[in-house]
């Protein structure tokens, strides 16, 4: 039997235990949970899209898919399988849901800032040692300048870059136009908060989850 019924937050972690042999991920792809399944949850609206430029070890984006009924539960169980469509990397062609292939970090966020020039909202999540990626810094400084308004960018900071962003990584997007803010990557309510759409707003937004490693 094909499960597709939706499923809440509580279940996430049954599901998690479902997906296994890319252990090695694990923190990476936990420290994304809170922020799609808010995403998913209580943000994305039916002509929202939503960019995993993050997209090695995407076994919490997987589990949020299958809680949400995008995917089948039982898919789960054959994560990187040989003929699975769930594999270490998202694949746009194999994936209901998935708008991009990712993996090779670096580039979400150039594409998200293609998107959200249609004017459609667009979100793009990253992780912070992504960002030492050099091409996420001209769709950061286009964007900018360009006052892309529809984009936001969610970056978890669990503290993997090589050398850490001195005064926060949100200092390096204000400085290049954007609106920011840092929030407890765990708590919901201000994840909500910080996500929900802003009509009046002018300037493309940066989300800063910070999360423990």
């Amino acid at each position: 039997m094909v499960t597709t019924t939706s499923l809440g937050y509580d279940a996430l972690p049954g599901l998690l235990t479902r997906l296994t042999g890319d252990e090695k991920h694990d923190r990476s792809s936990l420290s994304t949970l809170d922020a799609l399944w808010v995403l998913y949850d209580r943000v994305l609206g039916p002509h929202d899209r939503f960019l995993l430029s993050k997209g090695h070890g995407p076994a919490a984006y997987y589990a949020v898919l299958a809680a949400k009924g995008v995917i089948p539960v039982e898919l789960l169980d054959r994560f990187g399988a040989f003929d699975s469509p769930l594999g270490y990397h998202p694949d746009r062609n194999l994936v209901p849901g998935v708008e991009i292939s990712s993996g090779s970090l670096g580039h979400g966020l150039g594409i998200a800032v293609g998107a959200a020039l249609t004017g459609r909202r667009v979100f793009c999540l990253l992780g912070d040692a992504e960002l030492e990626e050099g091409s996420n810094w001209e769709a950061v400084q286009y964007a900018g300048r360009v006052a892309l308004a529809p984009l936001t960018a969610i970056v978890v900071d669990n503290r993997s870059s090589t050398h850490g962003w001195p005064g926060g990584v949100e200092r390096r997007f204000e400085f290049e136009g954007w609106a920011a803010v840092r929030v407890n990557g765990r708590d919901h309510d201000a994840l909500a908060a910080a996500l929900a759409p802003d009509p009046a707003g002018t300037r493309p937004r940066c989300v800063v989850t910070e999360v423990a490693r």
